[in-house]
């Protein structure tokens, strides 16, 4: 699988073209999946932002607004109810999967849960577009600042691991006083490994695990 992880979206040019370098194809042409699951997790997640989310109305993040070919909308929540035998064809059937911010414990859980986790390795061609919490949750831990929903049994702070590094995204955000470079500093320093601060106008690409930032504003990273 090829990752994208952004902190909000694909937000200029640099990341947008990244975006399209991955897909090997105009957006036009290819269809996507949006999976609006961690906003259920996260207090600030509503019906109405989902409903943002997948009819492509917040333009501040812009994911599912993009001019796909097609885009469908798969509620992890709801796979373990019809069985991989159905929703497993719709997976590998895109050609992106748009997944929304929200609590990443969360939907690493229903990622886990669902068997969409398991299944990743398999897509090859598959490009994975996060936005905030659809990218921390590629990571082995989130952090003690950004956990909302302590995963069921466990209670821990492990997301799936996919990646060898940790994401603090909104860098600097205005209104956000938890997320300045001074608090990335100390979250950086509590989860001890490699992990990157990032803004709203920078991305992390991955692909065969080689690690790129793409980046129209501010990054950091932390070498643990």
């Amino acid at each position: 699988m090829k990752l994208l992880l952004t902190s909000g979206g694909i937000r200029n040019a640099s990341i947008h073209k990244a975006l399209l370098d991955l897909l090997g194809k105009p957006i036009e042409e290819c269809a996507a999946l949006c999976i609006p699951t961690a906003g259920y997790g996260h207090p600030m997640g509503s019906p109405e932002g989902a409903w943002r989310f997948v009819t492509g109305r917040r333009s501040i993040c812009p994911m599912v607004e993009l001019g796909w070919k097609s885009v469908g909308l798969l509620e992890l929540t709801a796979l373990p109810s019809i069985g991989a035998a159905r929703w497993e064809p719709w997976v590998r059937g895109a050609d992106a999967l748009l997944v929304n911010g929200g609590d990443a414990l969360y939907l690493a859980h229903w990622m886990r849960e669902s068997g969409l986790a398991a299944l990743l390795p398999s897509l090859e061609h598959t490009v994975w577009v996060g936005l905030s919490a659809g990218s921390m949750v590629m990571a082995p831990m989130v952090g003690e600042a950004f956990i909302e929903t302590r995963p069921p049994i466990t209670g821990e702070d492990r997301a799936l691991g996919i990646v060898d590094f940790s994401i603090f995204p909104h860098l600097d955000h205005p209104g956000f006083d938890e997320n300045t470079m001074a608090c990335a500093e100390k979250w950086a320093t509590e989860i001890g490994g490699l992990a990157y601060a990032i803004d709203d106008q920078t991305a992390i690409q991955v692909v065969d695990g080689e690690v790129q930032v793409i980046s129209e504003g501010n990054w950091r990273c932390f070498a643990g």
